[in-house]
């Protein structure tokens, strides 16, 4: 644990985040705040089915599915816990700058999600694509793409799968005393049963579990804000302040309301981190520029929408900010002062279908980067098992060790990634004139086809 907290305090503190912030703000002036200009036309790309039948026999993950995919592993215990976690350490502060990295890191989502597709390769039932392949295909460099590949393997397949389990049997342990190796193997289980499965079965889960249970926890929150919507403007007040205020400065409590903001926001949205592009790069779309704007849709549906319920219902309900409560308890906490002893069940049902998905999208973030690394099967075979181990022993480990090892695996996928993107970035910019221009000239349904991109026309295999 010390070596892991000295690590996490290198790149946290100094080094990540200057960098996410400075790559968000740079991605939206660039881009010229895309991810506030075009909200409508995410809106309506969501529906959008366009060229996903593609020829007899082919199979295909439309928009929609992939945009599933990623909120599924989005939409996790960074909503229920993580947000719980970042108030309980940093103060109501830090939802502030959860909705900063949010708002801004929208852009840096864009910018690597339209990589993605423009670096897709085709695989055996879908395309394949993510930040190893636009390192090896764009920038040149495959040692780059191994590095990163290995890097989210260990992060999502094993790091981040473990914290789910951890947090949905800490869940389950509250609300109904469930002994963790129990909850644990029930889980295990049915994750092997649907990643052997493979891509597709994961897209039609996701596409299934991921709108109902967004729109019931949704629904639950805006209830709860109706009660007490007088204490709304407190409520807003206090996370400014405790963001910006002169007694919080005096006594370092700014920095750690933005690194926890910061640290959570990013483990809840991923924005920038290079995991959603490789669910990205697997849709079928008549435009690369499609796929990053539905991701970075997913950014703000994770965080403006699903986290803020989470922050909204914890200040609201007087649950203690002391440390003496935190992770997901405190958020089941908050429930049960709110809408009694139910409360506590609701977060266990619904952290079970959160978490659950979470595991499907992180694993198949493994898969496409093991499937990067190696042709095997065999490997691969390898690499379900051993996630289906981490679940199990997520479930076993103290939240401390899951948390922190996740935070050092996620910042180093992270770092890799914006280096990757920042360099990469203009051509992602060169795809979203190109998008727009089609769509000045009345084009309702922009194409893109690789000589519309001389430059890298020789390193497009899939346009």
């Amino acid at each position: 644990m010390g070596i892991i907290n000295s690590i996490n305090d290198i790149l946290w503190t100094y080094i990540l985040i200057a960098l996410l912030l400075g790559c968000a703000l740079w991605f939206t002036l660039k881009t010229r705040f895309v991810q506030f200009r075009m909200i409508g036309e995410m809106v309506r790309l969501l529906g959008d089915s366009a060229g996903t039948n593609g020829k007899p026999g082919e199979k295909h993950i439309s928009s929609f599915q992939a945009f599933a995919i990623s909120i599924a592993s989005r939409v996790g215990t960074g909503n229920l816990a993580g947000v719980a976690t970042a108030i309980a350490v940093g103060g109501p502060g830090a939802v502030f700058w959860m909705w900063i990295i949010a708002l801004f890191g929208a852009a840096s989502a864009f910018v690597e999600s339209t990589l993605a597709q423009l670096y897709k390769v085709k695989g055996k039932d879908s395309f394949i694509g993510g930040p190893a392949y636009y390192m090896r295909k764009g920038l040149k460099q495959p040692w780059m793409g191994t590095v990163f590949a290995i890097l989210i393997t260990i992060t999502f397949g094993f790091a981040f799968n473990s914290v789910q389990s951890n947090t949905l049997c800490a869940a389950f342990e509250h609300a109904f005393g469930f002994d963790h190796a129990i909850v644990g193997s029930v889980i295990t289980i049915a994750t092997l049963i649907i990643i052997f499965g493979g891509v597709q079965r994961i897209a039609k889960v996701s596409s299934i579990i991921v709108p109902v249970m967004a729109l019931g926890y949704i629904a639950l929150a805006l209830i709860i804000v109706a009660m007490n919507i007088t204490s709304l403007p407190a409520v807003i007040k206090l996370i400014v302040s405790h963001a910006f205020g002169w007694q919080q400065a005096l006594g370092g409590g700014v920095g750690i309301a933005l690194m926890q903001g910061i640290k959570r926001g990013l483990f809840s949205n991923e924005a920038g981190m290079g995991s959603a592009p490789n669910v990205a790069a697997t849709a079928h779309v008549t435009h690369p520029v499609k796929q990053g704007l539905i991701q970075t849709l997913g950014v703000f549906t994770d965080t403006l929408i699903i986290c803020t319920c989470t922050a909204f219902i914890i200040l609201f309900s007087g649950a203690p900010l002391d440390g003496s409560t935190n992770g997901v308890q405190l958020t089941q906490q908050a429930l049960t002062n709110e809408i009694g002893s139910a409360g506590s069940i609701f977060v266990a049902v619904a952290l079970f279908f959160f978490a659950f998905s979470s595991i499907l999208g992180n694993y198949y973030y493994g898969e496409a980067n093991v499937r990067y690394l190696t042709h095997h099967k065999w490997i691969l075979n390898i690499y379900r098992v051993l996630v289906g181990g981490m679940v199990l022993f997520g479930a076993l480990a103290t939240l401390d060790v899951a948390w922190s090892l996740a935070d050092v695996t996620m910042g180093l996928m992270a770092l890799c990634n914006l280096i990757a993107i920042s360099l990469l970035g203009k051509y992602a910019f060169k795809l979203l004139e190109d998008y727009r221009t089609q769509k000045r000239a009345g084009i309702k349904d922009p194409v893109f086809t690789k000589d519309r991109l001389k430059e890298v026309e020789n390193d497009i295999e899939c346009w």
